[in-house]
């Protein structure tokens, strides 16, 4: 899989460090789009004649894989029609998707992780060419070392975009920590053997990530970043 940098950095290893490699979720946890995306499978739900989901059940599906979140959110959509619902998302994001940008504190913190040396990356429900689309917009392209999209490997909460990560930079699972706002990330992170920190901010309420044994919850980027700093 093609990482955002040409290779890993070398020498960044460190004993003293409780993880080499944090990989965030981007909707939701980096990225303030979770209205946004609920909204656009609502209207596109609309558009094919589907039940329109309420707000709780389409965010629900954010951090899935495009499709099978709609399947989730529009079980009364026919199949034949995936392929004119999927359309009609991405035609409803992309027309506003300029109003959207980077939660504040975003950038300071990833900034703080990389002069620490951690290696970053992005594990995300988006696909490839969404997320690139993304990380231009806010010209994030060269700050993480690797990204996994859905279309690429596997939809949370399927472990393959993390076990991908460890291969790619010869890292234990133990060595892993996966940032995210849904229950699919902290399910992915049990599925991989990798621990995770749980964001409040995002699409899924906070009574659902106990049983899923996050780290740490927390409530702003702020928190987020502190908890990283000390912890990580």
């Amino acid at each position: 899989m093609q990482a955002d940098t040409s290779s890993p950095q070398q020498g960044r290893l460190d004993p003293r460090r409780a993880f080499d490699l944090i990989a965030f979720d981007w909707d939701g946890t980096l990225f303030d789009s979770t209205a946004l995306i609920t909204q656009s499978i609502q209207a596109a739900v609309r558009d094919v004649g589907g039940t329109v989901p309420s707000d709780l059940a389409a965010s629900h599906v954010i951090g899935m894989g495009l499709m099978q979140a709609l399947a989730h959110a529009a079980p009364d959509v026919p199949k034949e029609k995936y392929p004119e619902l999927g359309a009609r998302y991405r035609h409803h994001y992309m027309a506003r998707q300029d109003e959207i940008c980077l939660f504040d504190g975003v950038l300071a913190m990833l900034d703080a992780l990389k002069r620490r040396s951690h290696y970053l990356a992005v594990a995300t429900g988006k696909s490839r060419a969404g997320l690139d689309v993304a990380l231009r917009a806010v010209q994030l392209q060269g700050l993480f070392d690797a990204s996994r999209t859905a279309d690429q490997t596997a939809g949370k909460p399927d472990p393959l975009m993390l076990h991908e990560l460890a291969r790619e930079f010869g890292l234990r699972p133990e060595r892993i920590l996966m940032v995210g706002d849904t229950t699919h990330d902290l399910q992915m992170a049990r599925n991989a053997g990798c621990a995770s920190v749980a964001v409040s901010y995002g699409a899924h309420p906070v009574d659902g990530f106990a049983a899923l044994q996050p780290l740490y919850v927390a409530h702003t980027v702020a928190e987020l970043n502190s908890w990283l700093l000390a912890n990580a």
